[in-house]
């Protein structure tokens, strides 16, 4: 009995036959009516060939039948007949997507760098009649050509390609082993590359690599600012030179940053403090310089005195 019909109603068919055969023979022998010995023989006859004969493929398999050596068919999906001892399925090929895991290790870029490589590969049987007679093992066959292809892609792949664009490589491949399993009936959906391992020398290396390139853009980006903050300082400098009197607010404004927190005692040199007066004097000078120029306005409190 063919195992894959044992539980499916062949299975179920022939042991109904085979009961029937008994129960045939258990009343020929009772009532010993000899009619009966050959409808038994028939019906176990039939209980045996059943399973034999009634197949039943899943929806998502083909079943490949040839009669007398030669291709017959291609049956399924569901219950199917074939003429036992002449037909006989030889393949049953499952169409659904299918994953195989492939890896290449030890492998040398073309700047002969050692990489191990994991990958992945989905593909699916559209053809099962060609995947059945074009190739032995067609699954054990898509393991090699992926594993293959990949160490022709690594071989032709500096490592910073591999390593920066692996979108790129995932669809070269792709189109690398679809092509070479087209001829088998068997389409590539997709190749993912998961890991790619470089040696831990090397990786200390392009580590350091990495930190020196990036301690190199941070000192130029600091000269940078240095070089815009001293060109502030200048363009600030032509301003205070112009205007004093901008200076002037501009040390008021700080010694009022300074004494913003509380609690807190700041010492000016007396000479700041002076040269901070600058604007009183130059505004005393001027209403002396206004008296002078209208005797009718009375004179400021020191000159005022003076005169008395």
């Amino acid at each position: 009995m063919n195992p894959r019909s044992a539980n499916s109603p062949a299975g179920i068919l022939s042991i109904v036959f085979l009961g029937l055969a008994a129960g045939s023979f258990y009343w020929a022998t009772i009532f010993r009516m000899e009619a009966f010995y050959g409808v038994a023989v028939v019906l176990a006859l039939v209980g045996l060939l059943t399973p034999l004969s009634l197949q039943m493929a899943n929806q998502w398999e083909k079943a490949v039948v040839l009669r007398l050596g030669k291709l017959h068919g291609i049956k399924g999906p569901g219950v199917f007949f074939i003429v036992p001892f002449v037909d006989s399925v030889t393949v049953w090929i499952d169409q659904r997507i299918q994953t195989t895991e492939f890896n290449a290790e030890q492998a040398l870029t073309r700047d002969t760098v050692p990489t191990n490589i994991d990958a992945i590969l989905f593909w699916q049987v559209y053809d099962a009649q060609r995947a059945a007679l074009e190739i032995t093992d067609y699954r054990q066959a898509i393991g090699r050509v992926a594993q293959t292809s990949l160490r022709e892609m690594i071989g032709s792949s500096p490592l910073t390609t591999l390593l920066s664009d692996r979108k790129n490589a995932d669809q070269l491949l792709k189109e690398e082993i679809g092509r070479k399993t087209a001829d088998w009936g068997v389409s590539v959906i997709s190749v993912e590359i998961r890991d790619v391992a470089i040696p831990a020398a090397l990786q200390d290396a392009m580590s350091r690599q990495a930190q020196a390139e990036r301690e190199k853009e941070a000192r130029v980006i600091l000269g940078a600012a240095e070089l815009a903050v001293a060109q502030k300082f200048l363009d600030a400098a032509n301003i205070y030179a112009q205007n004093p009197a901008a200076l002037q607010l501009r040390a008021m404004n700080i010694i009022y940053e300074t004494t913003k927190e509380r609690g807190a005692t700041i010492l000016i040199p007396t000479m700041m403090v002076d040269s901070m007066n600058a604007g009183g004097i130059m505004s005393l000078a001027a209403m002396a310089n206004k008296e002078i120029t209208d005797p009718g306005q009375p004179a400021p409190w020191g000159q005022r005195d003076s005169k008395k």
